[in-house]
């Protein structure tokens, strides 16, 4: 029972992953996950084993178990013109080592010129009342990952979109809960330079924008079908009251004779 018990928990965390259960299960060895802005402006991680960071982008860091690894050296090789450092922690999982960075983004469209996300080009344009954001992945940068690949490693990109989207190539399980788009490799097709076309079109309005522009509607009619019903209010209750005093008034006329 106890075993039963256990096995039900898992299956409910991981149908409460934003991927679903199957996400759960993967092997992810790099994720690029982005929260983009309409103004170009974004927040971006980086969740990347050492090896598969060493293979990939072509960094040098110690890729052994029991390395010690220094955060100032791997802030500075993300760090680069208009992207900053924000955080930056350390996982460990089948024995390998993973970092995790949190960078502030000026500008994705000049994340190309960096040496971390040089393999991609990026291109960030408005036509009429859409955005249009296009990444393409290109080659890895064939560094040397130290370890042996088991083949059942992905890479992921994932892009928190801000607002509505009426186009994107992500495929049939997006969108995600959240508003995320994912595009998946397999580390195998992702070290042998496979380009991954990353396409999305959003509305260049944003959902908060719209969220707070229906609220405020919402709280303006509320607020005029309040002022209405109180001026129906006091109109019936003002007839009510001079109804009562020319009633008043004609049973006093009367006494009075």
């Amino acid at each position: 029972m106890r075993l039963r018990a256990l096995l039900v928990l898992v299956l409910m965390a991981a149908a409460a992953c934003g991927g679903g259960g199957a996400d759960f299960f993967k092997q992810y060895e790099y994720e690029e996950e982005t929260y983009l802005s309409l103004d170009g402006t974004a927040t971006l991680y980086v969740n990347a084993s050492i090896s598969a960071l060493n293979a990939l982008r072509g960094s040098t860091f110690d890729a052994r178990p029991e390395a010690a690894l220094d955060k100032g050296t791997i802030a500075a090789f993300f760090t680069g013109p208009g992207i900053r450092v924000t955080r930056l922690t350390f996982s460990r999982r089948n024995r390998r080592n993973y970092v995790h960075v949190r960078m502030d983004v000026d500008d994705v469209r000049t994340l190309s010129a960096t040496g971390p996300f040089g393999w991609s080009t990026y291109r960030f344009t408005r036509d009429a009342d859409l955005m249009y954001y296009r990444q393409t992945v290109g080659a890895a940068a064939g560094g040397t990952a130290g370890i042996p690949w088991t083949g059942d490693e992905v890479v992921a990109f994932r892009i928190h979109v801000p607002s509505k989207v009426p186009y994107h190539n992500a495929g049939a399980d997006n969108l995600k809960r959240g508003n995320i788009l994912v595009w998946e490799q397999s580390l195998a097709d992702r070290l042998a330079g496979t380009p991954l076309e990353i396409d999305a079109r959003m509305e260049s309005q944003s959902i908060l924008y719209r969220t707070l522009a229906l609220f405020g509607i919402t709280m303006v009619v509320v607020a005029m079908l309040f002022g209405a019903i109180l001026w129906w209010v006091v109109r019936v209750k003002g007839r009510q009251a001079l109804a009562s005093g020319k009633v008043g008034g004609a049973g006093q006329a009367k006494v009075a004779k």
